[in-house]
């Protein structure tokens, strides 16, 4: 990875934006992040522009522009989300010191706090929307969400770098690979096609004039509930009423079958293992050992093992017709869930 992104500099960014076509005042604010380098620059007319530098290694050239692609497309069918602008010279994709970069318009809004039945509603016909869209036509280059990129490629990196203690190991990786015998099974015959992917409420702004969403940086091709609990991810009664409402307005648009909701579960499994495995591939990065001065710890290994675990037998407590069951704890009173099971990049 270029080490210039981990020591961007105020004039590294404005020399870069400026030499493609955009004036700026020299006013710079570093936007919080942690999976990219984002920054909001004010032009030399007034107005405002952010700026994302891509992290290095994650996305090829052509998987970004997939992205703008898509969004476009969104854009293009008036579906409120946030598209990148077209740099003076064409494109809306550069580089500078091996880094790509794009710039956004600046928009103004609020993450909401709740939502009312007929925000559910509104948000359900805009998520099938952005689905009617992302079925069209399928994706060439972005990633697909299964048991292979989700579970056990994020396994087989974990075990090669040796981020697993010894004495874990064994109980991990067999929790993850039950894991993801279950996605596949259960995933078999449900369609997929090009979605959000990190759809969750730090992704959702309401502006005056609405809901909006935001950063399709994990644009990928997945099921459909996958946007679907990622907004509504809590399990509990409301939760539940609230998830029912949100797909009563995706159904004014959009077919949803109702035996797709099984996926929740496994979905949110392999969501704990896509999210420490961020967190190793990352742990050269300067920032993440501050951020994450827990991680890789036996402490931590040990609760990730466990909740794998108690995942595995919330999933077995639904009675799904499943793959024949490996050894397991009996099933364990369920833990409340918090913000870190979730939002890895919350403010991203």
């Amino acid at each position: 990875m270029s080490n210039l992104f981990y020591t961007l500099t105020p004039d590294t960014v404005i020399k870069a934006v400026e030499s493609n076509g955009f004036i700026t005042s020299g006013h710079y604010m570093v936007l919080n992040s942690y999976e990219n380098r984002v920054y909001d620059l004010r032009l030399d007319e007034g107005s405002h522009i952010i700026v994302k530098f891509y992290r290095p290694g994650r996305w090829t050239e052509a998987q970004i522009l997939e992205e703008h692609s898509f969004l476009n497309e969104l854009n293009d069918s008036e579906i409120p989300v946030c598209a990148p602008l077209t740099f003076p010279g064409g494109g809306t994709l550069r580089e500078a010191g091996g880094i790509y970069f794009a710039v956004w318009p600046r928009t103004g809004g609020r993450i909401p706090e709740e939502l009312s039945d007929d925000e559910l509603l509104n948000l359900g016909r805009l998520i099938a929307r952005i689905h009617n869209n992302g079925s069209a036509k399928p994706s060439e280059h972005r990633i697909r969400l299964s048991a292979e990129s989700y579970a056990l490629k994020p396994l087989e990196f974990l075990l090669e770098n040796d981020f697993l203690p010894h004495h874990i190991r064994e109980r991990y990786s067999n929790a993850v690979r039950e894991i993801a015998g279950i996605y596949s099974s259960l995933s078999a015959d449900v369609p997929v096609h090009r979605i959000h992917g990190d759809c969750h409420p730090g992704n959702l702004l309401k502006g005056i004039n609405g809901f909006f969403f935001l950063d399709f940086d994990d644009f990928l091709t997945g099921p459909a509930v996958q946007d679907i609990w990622m907004l509504i991810q809590s399990r509990d009664e409301e939760g539940i009423r609230q998830r029912d409402m949100l797909i009563s307005g995706y159904r004014e648009f959009r077919d949803f079958e109702y035996s797709w909701l099984r996926l929740i579960e496994p979905l949110r499994a392999l969501r704990y293992i896509h999210y420490s495995t961020w967190i190793a591939k990352r742990w050269i990065d300067p920032a993440f050992p501050q951020i994450f001065p827990h991680f890789g710890t036996d402490r931590y290994w040990e609760e990730e093992t466990t909740d794998l675990e108690d995942q595995i037998n919330v999933i077995y407590s639904g009675g799904e017709d499943l793959p024949e069951r490996t050894e397991q704890s009996d099933v364990k009173e369920e833990k409340e869930l918090t913000n870190k099971d979730f939002f890895w990049d919350l403010e991203g």
